[in-house]
């Protein structure tokens, strides 16, 4: 059967979906709400840009970190970021203070990306490295195709901010699910 069916990518795949669905609905309407806060094209680009050079600069940091004490309590940590950065989200004002909360999560996107593909191919072996990635780029597939139409329908109707509590809450349910479900051990 392969393995789409194997429990523990199955429950790690579940964990970070809601993270993932709740990135498509919030990446696809961040750009009009800072603009609405009253930031410039320009501007724009230059917040975004912050996320990215943090999440460049702290990569190699994180996975060594990870190497070091594992990668679930790692995971853990990004999840309790992101639950917050889209907190943060939905109580600022300027577009300023967008900037720092781009840089937490700059930082957590990098767990996420260096991290659990660490992980699932840890949990099951090198030897199915390419598998294992290419369920993980599924999981986010995914969640880019949900997120943006249900983070849409929702801004249409309850506005930007109500879209960033929805997400707060969907990453606290995937990080307990986290917390509870599959073990932080390698395959020997």
């Amino acid at each position: 059967m392969g393995l789409l069916y194997d429990k523990k990518l199955i429950f790690i795949s579940i964990s970070v979906f809601p993270l993932l669905v709740s990135s498509g609905m919030i990446y696809s309407l961040l750009p009009l709400y800072i603009a609405g806060l009253g930031a410039s094209e320009m501007h724009i680009g230059l917040i975004f840009t912050t996320g990215a050079i943090v999440g460049a600069i702290t990569s190699p940091f994180i996975g060594k970190v990870s190497d070091r004490y594992g990668r679930k309590p790692i995971i853990i940590l990004s999840m309790i970021i992101f639950v917050f950065v889209f907190l943060a989200y939905a109580f600022t004002k300027t577009y300023i203070e967008i900037f720092p909360i781009q840089a937490f999560e700059g930082f957590a996107w990098a767990v996420i990306g260096t991290v659990v593909p660490a992980w699932m191919t840890d949990l099951i072996g090198i030897d199915k490295k390419g598998e294992v990635l290419g369920i993980f780029n599924s999981t986010w597939y995914m969640g880019w195709i949900i997120g943006p139409t249900f983070g849409g329908y929702l801004a249409n109707i309850y506005g930007f901010r109500f879209v960033f509590l929805v997400c707060s809450i969907m990453i606290a349910i995937g990080l307990i699910f986290i917390i509870f479900s599959v073990s932080n051990n390698k395959v020997q």
